[in-house]
């Protein structure tokens, strides 16, 4: 499916009419979205900005509870959900503030009826997508005054650490976000012309950004991918297509170029690869501009920022090895534990200033204030460093750290090295308890197919590539690494 402007301005204005007429909404009142990359998203989406209402992003994989946590949380009372999902719901919407409930099909606002799962029994009260659009007839929708700083999304935090919590995200975060990544473009941006394919799901806020509102902005096409994971049918869905832009992250790079008949299509029109969410691995960037001609350009982001806080500068011959350089009008402070800005080259805190920075998590002052510093940066919890050039460079996260006799000893590095050697299609490590070390490092690889890489052939890789307290002490091969459903490796799983 493909998103056209015009047909999203008449749909939208159809579905803001119904949100107002029918089902009363006012200014502020909040709208969760449940749904894969499906028509109805960016519909949805635009008919709550439309009518001035706060959009509730949510993950259609969620579990019961996640799901019932995220809707009491953000005190919602309408949905526009996935039929596929709908079970989920009805497990819990007795427990939550949800009145109203609009249900979206696959092929809603599409030119075929693809097939889509029926919706759960146990939800009667409900009304279809397309019904919805269609009450417009007698229903007519009214401008609703906003300014910048009215909310626009609830974007929740995946929740590695506990309960999730909702960035407050306003109408000024997201314009400043979408000015700010069209300047890092310098221009490459072609009004009207881009193709962009939208693998990211829509409700995580790099491809609802980038993808979306940025190419939107500009007249660009979004082609929505459904399914990333069966990668057989992406890479066929890509051969319709001669596209100028891919966003992914590290996974889903690697995943295309394991996947038969990739190599094969058509990458003439190609102009931007952007990835984030994880480190973009440089064994992968090379491998990617082996097949496509262009090597994986990097930015840094968070749900708090809007995402973009850092971007390289797109079109460069070799792999950065950085996330770039801070988007215009941002500052970016490395600090340590003491809140003191740490010198060149010496790893701390990243904290970022900017307009497209959060004002704090929904009714969380506590939270917000624990990320705040006292001269009003947010804490992102990653560790950087400022390389020589003037670009940063993530480190890890401060949490996935290992602490080796002392030495700080962070993943990112160790499955960097490791994702050079043939035989080897992902690894992942965590921090183990050690008598002798305090903690050791335990690595977890994915073989490619038909590979006989063994865990002696593994640490004699690293401890040619890595100093000795680095070398990981453990190793264990499995099937595949547990994922977001972004595609980010999920380490806490690895530790449980």
């Amino acid at each position: 499916q493909q998103i056209i402007p015009i047909d999203i301005d008449r749909w939208s204005e159809q579905l803001a009419a119904y949100l107002q007429g029918e089902l009363g909404l006012k200014k502020g009142d909040r709208v969760a979205i449940m749904s894969p990359n499906i028509m109805a998203f960016p519909v949805a989406m635009f008919a709550n900005i439309r009518a001035g209402l706060v959009q509730v992003n949510v993950n259609p994989l969620y579990t019961p509870r996640e799901l019932q946590h995220q809707l009491n949380d953000a005190d919602t009372d309408t949905i526009v959900i996935f039929s596929g999902s709908t079970p989920v719901l009805a497990e819990i919407i007795a427990d939550t503030p949800i009145k109203n409930v609009i249900v979206a099909n696959l092929g809603d606002c599409g030119n075929s009826a693809l097939p889509s799962p029926p919706c759960d029994e146990r939800l009667s009260d409900v009304v279809m997508f397309t019904d919805a659009l269609a009450a417009d007839e007698k229903l007519s929708f009214t401008p609703v005054d906003i300014n910048g700083d009215d909310l626009l999304f609830l974007q929740y935090t995946g929740g590695t650490t506990g309960l999730s919590k909702g960035a407050a995200l306003t109408h000024r975060n997201l314009v400043a976000n979408i000015m700010q990544f069209n300047a890092v473009q310098l221009g490459r941006i072609r009004e009207g012309e881009e193709i962009v394919i939208t693998a990211l799901p829509l409700y995580h806020i790099f491809a609802l950004m980038v993808n979306c509102l940025t190419y939107f902005s500009k007249g660009g096409r979004n082609v929505l991918i459904t399914n990333p994971r069966d990668m057989p049918g992406f890479v066929a869905e890509l051969g319709n297509w001669k596209f100028s832009v891919i966003t992914g992250v590290n996974t889903l790079f690697n995943g295309l170029l394991h996947t038969p008949g990739f190599a094969d299509l058509d990458f003439s029109g190609l102009s931007l690869v952007g990835g984030g969410g994880t480190a973009i691995q440089e064994a992968i960037s090379n491998k990617w501009r082996e097949v496509t001609g262009l090597h994986i350009t990097e930015g840094y982001g968070l749900s708090e920022t809007s995402p973009v806080v850092t971007f390289n500068i797109p079109g460069r011959d070799e792999f950065s090895a950085t996330i770039g350089v801070p988007v215009p009008s941002t500052d970016v402070s490395l600090r340590d534990d003491d809140g003191n800005e740490v010198a060149a080259g010496e790893p701390g805190e990243l904290c970022v200033k900017g307009p497209q920075v959060m004002g704090g998590y929904w009714r969380k002052e506590a939270e917000t204030a624990d990320v705040t510093t006292a001269d009003g940066y947010f804490r992102t919890g990653d560790v950087a460093i400022l390389t020589e050039d003037g670009q940063f460079k993530i480190v890890d996260r401060k949490k996935d750290m290992i602490l080796v006799s002392g030495f700080n000893v962070y993943p990112n590095e160790i499955e960097a090295v490791v994702a050079n050697m043939d035989g080897v299609l992902e690894a992942a490590c965590i921090g183990i308890p050690d008598d002798r070390t305090d903690e050791a490092v335990k690595l977890f690889a994915v073989k490619t197919p038909d590979s006989e890489v063994d865990a002696e052939d593994i640490i004699a890789f690293c401890r040619e590539n890595l100093t000795a307290y680095k070398v990981p002490k453990q190793i264990a091969f499995i099937e595949e690494l547990p994922k977001s459903p972004v595609g980010k490796i999920l380490r806490r799983e690895l530790r449980d």
